[in-house]
């Protein structure tokens, strides 16, 4: 790729280029820098290496434990039935679930229902503007 003519550079408009032209870096300011960058001590460095021993030696014990060493348990598993009481208690939710489930609404008896909102009467009215 070739680089671009200078008829197809951007133009700079002349009092920018000038100020360009005529920069004094004496004229700055002294600033002092402070790298951030800090580097771990000789303690973090020793610390980090017998952390690291510590987990490969904790690995390579893991890798090569025995299992011959283990001794031999059986399991004994508790799983209490339960007693009478609570079946029973069960069996009569089921019950009801299954009447509830199963309930047929064509054996109701029909009925009538009447709305009685009574209107109150002009004195109670009046009583009730008085108060």
């Amino acid at each position: 790729m070739s680089s671009p003519s200078l008829k197809d550079l951007p133009k700079v408009a002349f009092d920018l280029k000038n100020q360009l032209e005529g920069f004094n870096p004496d004229n700055m300011k002294k600033a002092d820098t402070n790298e951030k960058i800090i580097l771990p001590t000789a303690e973090d460095v020793a610390a980090e290496k017998s952390q690291k021993a510590f987990t490969e030696a904790l690995i390579e014990g893991v890798g090569g434990f025995d299992t011959n060493k283990l001794k031999h348990t059986e399991t004994q598993e508790k799983n209490p039935l339960p007693d009478k009481a609570v079946i029973e208690a069960e069996k009569g939710q089921q019950q009801l679930i299954a009447g509830i489930e199963n309930f047929d609404p064509a054996k109701l008896k029909p009925t009538v229902t009447e709305e009685k909102n009574p209107l109150p009467t002009k004195e109670v009215i009046a009583e009730e503007k008085k108060a």
